[in-house]
Formats: C-alpha cells, structure tokens, sequence
C-alpha cells in the first residue's frame, strides 16, 4: 500500500477515536503533576505566588482555544465541523471566520486547550512531547479529512487550500463569516469541551493543594467548573423536554 493510502486510513481510524489521545496524555500528565508536587526535581511551580500567576496564564491559553472553538461552530454551515466520529462529512467548504485563516481551526483550538493543560505539569519536556504527539497525530487526521474534502468538491476546495495554510494563522487574510453566528448551536456543541476545560483545572488545583497541604484552593477554578457543570446540565435536562 502506498504512503498516501497507509496515511489516510491511518488519519480515518484515528478520526474515530480523536477524543482519547489526550485522555491517555492527561492520565500521563497528573502522574508527572503529582510527583512535581511532592517536590522532586522538576522546573516550574515551586513559588505559590509564581505558580498562581503561571496557572493563570494556563487557563488563558485554554480558553483561547475554546474561544476559537466557539467561534467556528457557532459560524460553521450545517453538516460540517461537527463531533461525528464514524466518517467524514461535509455538505460544504467552510472558507470564512476563522477558516479563511487557518484550513483547522477546531484542532487549532484543541491544541490550545490541551496545550493549557500539559503546560500545568509545569515541566519543559513534557510540554515538549506534548506538541510533537499532538502534530503527529492529528497530521494524519488532517491529511484524511484534506483527502476527502479535495476528492469531494475538487477545485474549489483547492483554490481556499492553496491560499490558506494548514494550522499556524494567516491573520491578514481574515474574511468576516458569511453566514449568522448561532449561539445555541455552538453552545450545546462546547458545554462539554468548557466543561472539561474547567474540571482538570480545578482537579489539578485541588490534588496539588493536598498534596502540599497549603489548602489554598483556587476558587476562581471551583467557580468555573461548577457554572460550567450547571450550564452542562441546564442544556441536558432542555434538551430531553424538547425532545
């Protein structure tokens, strides 16, 4: 088989299991955390006071990436940039908002979120594998979806690729987005990524506090993964009475 075939059904199969990467990362992750934080030789976090502001800046980055997430779905047409893990789809080519600057946004925001979290062990070279594991396997996912998209809708889609790049942003070509943002669309899409964004925050925050035993629990991060853990069940109990 040759390397194009071997990397598209490569890119097909982790598609469909996309979501569990940075679970098996995250798992790898807290192990690492909890070791910093029974003071073996590792970079950052030492000083409460730099590590409070250097959790913060963590936060930013994450929820930069859901910002962009956000954004994407809420002016994404139908049918595309969805969660759907059986096959590609896609009724159209999304090529304003964000996507006249960047061919994945949605994985630029992952990136962003889970880089956030990776950057909370607080030690270089896990940052470090973090991004070579991520590139790597997302390339191939993007070479899948890339591979469908052109064989799908031919030159048109390769008029927008060739003229935007893959992942790191072309901001000077931004195009405002063609269709009306829908809140609740992109909404109900990232209660869940929010949700989860907050929730290893606020876990890491708690099992580093005890850890330590200084008890000095960030309540901005409680506050947030509760208001998140509320919105995710206001938005779940709506939708089983519209149903």
């Amino acid at each position: 088989m040759a390397l194009q075939e071997d990397m598209r059904k490569e890119g097909n199969w982790l598609f469909k299991y996309r979501s569990y990467l940075p679970l098996f990362i995250l798992v790898i992750g807290l192990a690492l955390y909890i070791l910093k934080e029974f003071n073996l030789n590792f970079i950052l976090g030492q000083e409460t006071t730099y590590e409070f502001i250097y959790n913060f800046i963590c936060l930013g980055i994450g929820l930069l990436g859901l910002y962009i997430r956000f954004h994407v779905v809420g002016y994404a047409a139908e049918n595309t940039s969805g969660k759907n893990t059986v096959e590609q789809k896609a009724d159209t080519v999304n090529s304003t908002g964000f996507y006249s600057i960047v061919r994945h946004p949605l994985y630029l925001g992952n990136f962003l979120m889970w880089l956030s979290a990776a950057m909370l062990i607080a030690n270089i070279w896990f940052i470090l594998v973090f991004c070579l594991v991520y590139w790597v396997y997302y390339e191939r996912i993007m070479y899948a979806e890339e591979t469908y998209l052109r064989d799908k809708f031919g030159d048109s889609y390769l008029n927008w690729a060739n003229t935007v790049p893959t992942f790191f942003s072309r901001c000077k070509n931004y195009r405002k987005p063609s269709l009306p943002f829908n809140w609740m669309k992109a909404i109900k899409s990232e209660k869940n990524s929010f949700a989860a964004l907050t929730l290893i925050f606020c876990l890491f925050d708690i099992i580093g506090q005890i850890i330590t035993q200084r008890y000095n629990f960030n309540y901005v991060f409680i506050g947030l993964s509760i208001f998140s853990l509320l919105m995710y069940v206001v938005i779940k109990i709506l939708k089983v009475r519209k149903a």
